[in-house]
């Protein structure tokens, strides 16, 4: 579990093929002198184990499934990535309660000022969207970001300069690819509501909260 307060910039170093999977060697600016081999690393927001540690870099496998879902088979050698090691349960949650399981990516659709801010638009696909209020919590490559606006097609956050210094949102530019994490409680309410439920024939139900449902166990 993460909070999506990035703690240090990365770099990938060097990319392995391993079959449809990759191994990621990645250099960063931050002590990882307290993590073991087996610890979760979130990198530009999705949670990987890592396989192999040094003082300042670190070497994680990444599953078929991890590159299929992510922005990791666009990179190569160089790329910039945002770190964050796992939860401490002592620790202050600053951000929001983020698993590292990347949802899908979005594209950056518009990167525009306003005063001291950074406004930024995602194009997302509907079934992202979906689970996304105004107000809400989004990680963007890790990062968690506050929506301000959302449609079915996208959403709009603000980002302050403090976090596109210190986070590889502030390089982004219109046409690049992010990964996309929503918020866990959106996704557990959308399946209440019945959005996506599946029977054991993986037919969908139809059996969504209604005022009439509510009324017949006593809510109303």
């Amino acid at each position: 579990m993460f909070t999506g307060i990035i703690e240090s910039f990365g770099t990938i170093k060097r990319i392995e093929s391993n079959g449809e999977g990759k191994i990621l060697h990645i250099g960063c600016d931050l002590d990882l002198s307290e993590s073991k081999i087996g610890d979760s690393i979130a990198v530009n927001g999705a949670c990987l184990t890592a396989v192999g540690l040094g003082k300042y870099d670190f070497k994680v496998d990444m599953a078929p499934e991890t590159v299929s879902r992510t922005t990791f088979k666009q990179m190569g050698p160089g790329t910039r990535v945002n770190i964050e090691r796992a939860l401490r349960l002592s620790d202050r949650i600053d951000g929001h309660l983020v698993s590292g399981h990347i949802d899908g990516t979005g594209m950056i659709a518009s990167v525009t000022r306003n005063a001291n801010a950074v406004i930024m638009s995602v194009a997302v696909h509907e079934n992202l969207s979906a689970e996304m209020i105004e107000k809400g919590s989004v990680a963007i490559d890790g990062i968690s970001l506050t929506i301000n606006q959302f449609s079915k097609t996208g959403f709009q956050v603000s980002v302050i300069p403090h976090t596109a210094d210190i986070t590889t949102i502030g390089l982004k530019k219109v046409g690049d690819k992010v990964n996309i994490e929503t918020d866990m409680l959106g996704k557990y309410v959308r399946k209440i509501l019945g959005g996506g439920l599946k029977n054991d024939d993986g037919d969908s139900q139809k059996n969504s909260i209604t005022m009439a449902l509510l009324a017949k166990n006593g809510f109303l």
